[in-house]
């Protein structure tokens, strides 16, 4: 079975167990670790973002009537929960970093739920508040996809921060794709997704799955760019859309998410910049490029330099017809790009296999994908893209 699943969860597992108090790997504080199980009243935290605005969070449920559901063809459409986090200023409610039923199929899907509660894994604390009164002007828009069988809320930090800085960001579940996602209604779907592609016959039945699904995520950010805008040809489904500003549109994701940004650009040349966070390309950029747009990859020293054992980059690499970079980061996994690297240093948690710390894992997330879209959706210069820095030793960038 290729990495995408089975080792991305085994590397997932290696870097939650200590989080959750369990004792068969080391950290690099026992103690801490300990303190945090034994006390999750004091409970972990997003970090607070660096923008200059409040940040503010709806929460919208998306059917597409227009295609089947590729994993449920039984379904009514193709059904995505899409939260829209916004450059606000104070003010609003309290939110859940997600819902207890997400948390606890989050914590079965990754055998976890005998040694954490659902409402703890709930309960982490964010910054974007519900009804927060929105900021003025027209804002670029970022659509995030999470990785496979992750739940959205895992990009919570990276969409925190992009709205505090002057996003609009929409961050979407697909659906039957995560261990769990809540639907209105009362319903939780989990994921026949996993099942399936668990299931392939061989790899290469798998990869064509996953290209597949990357695919089907393309269709599903065209379609909340679509909602979101007045493209469908009717009020946008987000109260809030004047907010936006059509002409400044882009797309990114963790691992099949990072592909679906791809993937969608091949598609949909309303997305004029792109981000993929240690993904393979299961869904290949075409040989004629993506139109002159830019696009940014950014993964593990391990998987994802020239030399190493993920193909598709370097293939990718060369079809890619505009402003381009490829970085990897030193001492990283392919989880060092969301929420549970940060989550996990707070315990005082650092996953043997990939050492470099939660917080600066955060903040080079944060700091490099930031200054692609301020770049390419704002056309201001970025001096952290021309090259290595002092400040960050960490990010070795490539030009194979």
């Amino acid at each position: 079975m290729i990495r995408t699943r089975r080792t991305a969860t085994a590397a997932l597992l290696a870097l939650t167990l200590p989080l959750l108090g369990a004792t068969a790997i080391s950290t690099s504080s026992p103690a801490s670790a300990a303190s945090s199980a034994e006390s999750p009243e004091q409970g972990l935290s997003i970090p607070r973002p660096t923008g200059r605005y409040a940040v503010g969070r709806d929460i919208l449920h998306l059917v597409d009537k227009e295609r089947r559901d590729p994993w449920v063809p039984t379904a009514d459409g193709r059904e995505l929960m899409v939260s829209v986090y916004y450059p606000a200023t104070a003010g609003g409610g309290a939110v859940p970093y997600m819902t207890v039923d997400e948390a606890g199929l989050l914590l079965k899907g990754l055998k976890l739920d005998a040694a954490f509660k659902a409402e703890q894994l709930s309960g982490v604390r964010v910054n974007a508040r519900a009804g927060a009164p929105p900021a003025g002007g027209g804002h670029p828009l970022v659509v995030l996809s999470p990785g496979f069988s992750l739940n959205r809320a895992t990009l919570t930090m990276l969409a925190e921060e992009l709205a505090s800085k002057g996003y609009v960001v929409a961050l979407v579940d697909h659906a039957y794709e995560s261990f769990g996602t809540t639907f209105p209604g009362g319903r939780t779907l989990t994921c026949v997704a996993c099942d399936t592609i668990e299931k392939a016959p061989s790899d290469e039945a798998e990869k064509k799955l996953l290209g597949r699904a990357a695919a089907g995520r393309a269709a599903d950010i065209s379609f909340v760019v679509d909602e979101l805008t007045r493209a469908a040809g009717h009020r946008p489904a987000w109260k809030r859309w004047k907010m936006i500003d059509p002409k400044r549109i882009g797309a990114a994701g963790h691992s099949l998410g990072g592909n679906a940004a791809a993937a969608v650009m091949s598609a949909d040349r309303r997305v004029r910049a792109g981000a993929n966070l240690d993904g393979t390309f299961f869904a290949q950029v075409p040989r004629s490029g993506l139109g002159g747009r830019p696009f940014l990859m950014v993964g593990t020293k391990a998987q994802h330099s020239p030399d190493s054992t993920d193909k598709s980059w370097p293939l990718t690499w060369r079809r890619l017809d505009g402003w381009k970079r490829w970085l990897t980061v030193a001492d990283s996994g392919h989880f060092t790009f969301i929420d549970l690297p940060v989550l996990g240093g707070q315990a005082g948690v650092t996953d043997p296999s990939a050492p470099l710390p939660g917080k600066r894992s955060g903040e080079i997330t944060t700091a490099y994908v930031g200054a692609f879209f301020d770049q390419h959706l704002r056309g201001g210069h970025q001096p952290l893209l021309t090259g290595p820095s002092a400040a960050n030793p960490e990010v070795v960038f490539h030009a194979p």
